[in-house]
């Protein structure tokens, strides 16, 4: 079925023929017509299916025809590069149209956002937190909202921002088209969804959870260790481009540090670095300056590169759904695509975790010229000693504090008079007042500690 048969508006099928779109994907098919009809919508799409195309057309299709300068529609996501990617999708399905879009989230500048708010834009794209705080003021107001769309709601729940959700919906119409896109459908979204939302059309509502069929998976048993060396190994062989997918924010570091000094041209991205320093890691892996892109989770939901080869998971994701989200940032709108997830002896339960979530047993894939045995340093120092080290770093500096709280004390008496002589005796030659109390030098040694 073709885009035509959609019924929709004649500029937004040729903005898809020039984005080279011909036919819609299923949860497009499903989700466009229901929508177009006014209806609420509920629907679960795995990662990379076309969701938020399946959300805008139908927003777009209604405000074409309406006046301009009043604000009615409003998408929230749950990070910043997820609302950057979906203002991209809107300014690229727009472009035969008057519709205007900004972006709301932190890390930048609030002059650009409240001029859009006060210019009264045709879609706001925003983060919860951001957009709170925009709402405090008088001319955050969106009395003319029409249709309110949630993506990733999911992971909006997993990153604690259901209570701000709820404060959100306090600013907005109640009478209004409500549109829910999720990767999952966990229990605390159902609800959600029933709380806001009238007599909602469900699709997908119980499909398991898996990535896109056209991702080929594999895994590559590994001791923790050698994980860095694999990966080096692999980066050098049939590997082209990768986003690698760290646990942490300083192992995402490490990690970086560890590729370059490897001739791995590689950049990192997560919660610690700035907004700018994000965008252009981001920008510069698209457009092929970076091979490699390390990231922690946070940009699982926001990282659309058209022809990913590669995701690596270089640590097992403690969760399936995350596996699912990860791995859908290759393989997107029915493409091919790679994802490849180094596993060591102590992953192996939350492999078989995921294994089970998604329905299937993952290859198994042994390097014929990696040396298993070869004796490597860790990427990172192990638990148990880190925790020792900073216990006896505390312990030296409660030390040092110590002997510097004596010394300050010796410093304070007079020269030649021993701590505590004078207590009580009375007020001699130059003596100020107080001295005999014992207070004369009190005010002296808290002088001495204010510089």
């Amino acid at each position: 079925m073709p885009f035509t048969a959609l019924k929709l508006h004649a500029s937004l099928v040729r903005g898809l023929k020039d984005l080279g779109y011909r036919r819609p994907t299923p949860i497009q098919s499903d989700a466009i017509p229901p929508a177009l009809e006014g209806r609420d919508l509920l629907a679960t799409a795995m990662t990379g299916t076309g969701k938020t195309a399946a959300f805008l057309l139908p927003i777009l299709d209604k405000l074409i025809s309406k006046p301009r300068g009043t604000t009615r529609a409003l998408v929230l996501t749950p990070t910043r590069e997820l609302a950057a990617q979906v203002l991209a999708d809107v300014n690229d399905l727009a472009t035969h149209t008057p519709i205007a879009a900004a972006a709301v989230y932190g890390g930048v500048g609030m002059g650009p956002q409240e001029h859009a708010f006060r210019r009264g834009v045709d879609i706001i794209v925003g983060t919860p937190g951001r957009l709170l705080d925009h709402f405090r003021a008088p001319y955050a107001k969106l009395a003319g909202l029409e249709y309110l769309v949630l993506d990733e709601a999911d992971r909006m729940l997993d990153m604690g921002f259901l209570p701000d959700i709820r404060r959100i919906l306090r600013h907005v119409p109640s009478h209004r088209q409500t549109l829910l896109f999720s990767a999952t459908m966990p229990p605390a979204i159902a609800q959600l969804a029933r709380e806001m939302m009238r007599n909602p059309v469900s699709i997908n509502v119980e499909q398991q959870s898996a990535p896109a069929t056209g991702i080929t998976q594999a895994v590559y048993p590994v001791p923790q260790a050698l994980k860095a060396a694999l990966l080096v190994r692999l980066l050098h062989g049939e590997i082209n481009d990768a986003l690698v997918f760290a646990r942490t924010k300083h192992r995402a570091d490490r990690l970086a540090r560890h590729l370059a000094q490897a001739d791995v041209s590689v950049e990192r991205i997560h919660g610690n670095r700035s907004q700018s320093q994000r965008t252009q890691a981001l920008t510069g892996f698209k457009s092929g300056k970076y091979r490699v892109l390390v990231a922690t989770d946070i940009a699982a939901r926001g990282i659309d590169v058209s022809e990913l080869g590669h995701v690596v998971n270089f640590d097992v994701p403690a969760a399936p759904e995350d596996y699912v989200h990860r791995v859908g940032r290759t393989g997107r709108a029915q493409a091919a695509g790679t994802a490849f997830t180094l596993v060591s002896p102590e992953e192996e339960g939350s492999l078989r975790g995921i294994e089970k979530a998604i329905g299937r047993r993952l290859p198994r894939v042994t390097v014929p010229d990696f040396d298993y045995a070869a004796r490597q340093q860790a990427l990172e120092v192990p638990h148990a000693q880190r925790i020792a080290e900073i216990r006896q770093r505390k312990r030296e500096e409660r030390e040092r504090a110590r002997i510097n709280a004596a010394r300050r004390s010796g410093q304070g008496q007079p020269q030649g008079q021993p701590q505590g002589q004078g207590q009580g005796q009375g007020r001699g030659p130059g003596r100020g007042p107080g001295h005999g109390s014992g207070q004369g030098h009190a005010p002296g040694r808290r002088r001495w500690q204010r510089h």
